[in-house]
This record gives C-alpha cells, sequence and structure tokens, in this order.
C-alpha cells in the first residue's frame, strides 16, 4: 500500500511539475503581450504630452467662425453631400506673431481667408472621411492655417455644432 501511495505521490510532482512549466509558457507570452500593449497606451498618453505646452487658459484667446456650410467630395452615391460645422480657433496670446495677426479686429479683416482654407479642407473629404475622422481634418485645417500665417501662434481648431448630410 506504501508503494502504491509513493508511485501516486511522485506521479503527482511530475504531473504537477510538468503544469507548471507550461502555465509558465503562457503566462510568459502573456505578460509580452501585456507588455505591448501598455507600451502602446503609454505612448497614446505620450501624445497627449503636448498639452503641457499649450499656454494657459488665461493666455488663450478663442476666435469663433459660426456656422459653415459646404458640400462634401462626392462618393460612390448620387447623393450630394453637405458639412455644417461652426470653427473656433485657439490662439496663444503670448505667442509673438499673436499681436501682428490676431489681435482685436487683425483675424475679423482676414476672416474670408481663413473661411476659404476651412471649406478647402473640409470639402476635400467624403461623407465617410468626415464622419470618421475629424481629429485628422481638423488637424488638416490646423496645419492649412498656419502655413497661410508662417506661423503656430493659432494652436488648436475646435470644431462645434456639427452636421453632415
Amino acid at each position: 500500500m506504501s508503494i502504491l501511495i509513493l508511485a501516486l505521490l511522485v506521479v503527482n510532482i511530475v504531473l504537477t511539475a510538468i503544469m507548471m512549466f507550461s502555465v509558465t509558457g503562457a503566462m510568459k507570452s502573456t505578460t509580452a503581450l501585456v507588455g505591448d500593449i501598455a507600451a502602446v497606451l503609454a505612448l497614446e498618453l505620450d501624445m497627449g504630452g503636448e498639452d503641457s505646452q499649450r499656454p494657459s487658459m488665461e493666455d488663450t484667446v478663442v476666435y469663433d467662425i459660426a456656422s459653415l456650410t459646404t458640400s462634401l467630395k462626392g462618393d460612390d452615391s448620387d447623393t450630394a453631400h453637405y458639412a455644417q460645422v461652426s470653427v473656433s480657433l485657439q490662439m496663444d496670446s503670448t505667442h509673438d506673431d499673436y499681436g501682428k495677426y490676431g489681435e482685436g479686429d487683425l483675424m475679423t479683416a482676414k476672416d474670408s481667408i481663413i473661411r476659404a482654407a476651412i471649406v478647402e479642407v473640409i470639402s476635400s473629404h467624403t461623407l465617410a472621411e468626415f464622419q470618421n475622422d475629424t481629429d485628422g481634418i481638423r488637424n488638416e485645417i490646423l496645419a492649412k492655417l498656419q502655413k497661410i500665417y508662417q506661423s503656430d501662434f493659432i494652436y488648436d481648431v475646435v470644431f462645434s455644432d456639427v452636421k453632415a448630410y
């Protein structure tokens, strides 16, 4: 009887060791996967680090552009699509170029140029692109305006009252 108990004990130890090694291998791959996911999330969190370079709310000036309606680029359907959006430009009042371009009525005087740039970017996208990538379109508008002004005193473009149909 004791030989049987000893044999079962050895079998139990062997099976436990096999199970431990097989679980350890799977655990290592799971740990590597979780590490990769954490690295991607950390990259996304670092992208938000740009916000730390943004001016404070006290130094932010907003230029609002009332509702713009523009046609969108055609897609496979024969239906004409339109986007209606209100746009706000966020400007850094402490930037050197703000006094030259953004102060007082200087933005209002350039309103038609700003509107044309926004309409040009929005109308170059289809309805699906507009609905699925508004952040990308906002970034395109920001880049275009920064190119027009040859300055980065405008640091963000914000959409509100967005309608696409």
